[in-house]
């Protein structure tokens, strides 16, 4: 930090910046060169972001994690007895169970190994004929190879791996068995799962670009930009009605927290009156459930794009191609900091001083101001 200023100006100039003020602004009211203030900025939200960010591999292991927690905690408050309990206790409650819980899961929840569950389940202890000792040992691999193979298996795939260990057995043996023992492949309900994701994820906007006043609909998207060999992404925000930047974030990863920062900045700065929809893709950010529930606490409704129709966010897409082809592809940046600064002083540029098409040459800033000074009236 330059010498003739103190950590007091550091926390002030950052504090302006974080409640929506562009780093050229706090330079013209201060004095402090724009080099210093964004070094200030940068310096300051690269360490927020190095304790907040993790990869989005990482979230999802955690997700996963939490769910199989969940799932024991529950099996462990259904099941009769303790995991403490004899093994033929915790058998019985276990069958009583099956079914509703993977195999996994519930032998971990009552501490069981998986080969005595199975053999319990199958065992047939009043046939003791070849023949019935036979069916049984298959029941017990079958059960093991759809179990280990996330059970989206059917009869003819598990038959085959039957056959490549040596196991001469029939297609219609396996799927006999698999009846008897009620497992499907899982994909045979796929297109049920896939109709239920539809209605999930549903298009509020369907296209619908042309709004009657701001803060009714923000469309947002994440670009990536291959900057000294690593990749930077830039999440944005726009508001529909004068196609004004309303929030953005530059991150090293394309996380949850990226987007969720720029909303954040979006929600702080416009303090928006509701209804307002916002919408995006269906990138993996945008559905993360941490994403979605803070969405949701804020009173707004999510809409998103249909898978692999680009133009339901076509906003988004002009935004991006007039970013790149106007600032990051006409300059060779020759720091990180150089490039961050240009992506600020772009999108102010942009904000208050480019003339857009769909406000009738107006920038989006001027159009916003005309529909507020209209709402005042006389």
């Amino acid at each position: 930090m330059n010498k003739k200023y103190t950590e007091s100006d550091r926390q002030f100039v950052v504090g302006r910046y974080e409640n929506g003020e562009s780093g050229s602004i706090i330079s013209l009211s201060t004095g402090i060169p724009k080099s210093t203030v964004y070094s200030w900025i940068h310096k300051t939200a690269d360490c927020q972001e190095e304790k907040r960010e993790f990869s989005l591999r990482a979230y999802s292991n955690l997700e996963r994690k939490v769910e199989r927690l969940e799932g024991i905690i529950e099996i462990i408050r259904k099941a009769d007895c303790a995991a403490s309990a004899p093994l033929a206790v915790k058998l019985a409650a276990m069958e009583k169970l099956s079914g509703q819980y993977n195999v996994h899961m519930l032998c971990e929840a009552m501490d069981v190994p998986r080969g005595t569950y199975y053999n319990h389940i199958l065992r047939n202890k009043r046939d003791n004929t070849w023949y019935a000792k036979r069916r049984e040992q298959l029941r017990t691999t079958i059960l093991q190879i759809y179990d280990d193979n996330r059970q989206i298996l059917g009869a003819a795939k598990i038959c085959s791996i039957l056959r490549e260990s040596g196991e001469k057995v029939s297609v219609e043996m396996v799927r006999e068995l698999m009846r008897d023992m009620g497992i499907i492949s899982i994909r045979d309900g796929a297109k049920d799962q896939y109709d239920k994701e539809q209605k999930r994820y549903k298009n509020y906007l369907n296209q619908q670009f042309d709004v009657t006043r701001p803060n009714a609909v923000w469309v947002s998207d994440v670009t990536c930009f291959r900057f000294k060999g690593k990749d930077y992404f830039i999440c944005a925000i726009i508001d529909l009605y004068a196609r004004l930047v309303v929030g953005y974030k530059v991150g090293r990863r394309n996380s949850t927290q990226l987007l969720k920062s720029a909303f954040q900045m979006a929600i702080k700065c416009r303090a928006p009156d509701l209804p307002l929809i916002f919408h995006s893709d269906r990138g993996a950010n945008y559905r993360a459930k941490a994403f979605c529930d803070y969405v949701k606490e804020q009173g707004v409704t999510q809409s998103f794009s249909r898978a692999y129709v680009p133009y339901d966010n076509s906003v988004m897409e002009s935004f991006f191609s007039n970013l790149k082809r106007e600032e990051l592809y006409r300059t060779k940046y020759r720091s990180e900091l150089g490039f961050r600064t240009a992506v600020d002083e772009y999108i102010v540029f942009y904000n208050e001083k480019r003339p857009h098409a769909k406000n009738h040459y107006k920038t989006p800033l001027k159009k916003e101001q005309d529909y507020w000074e209209e709402l005042k009236g006389p």
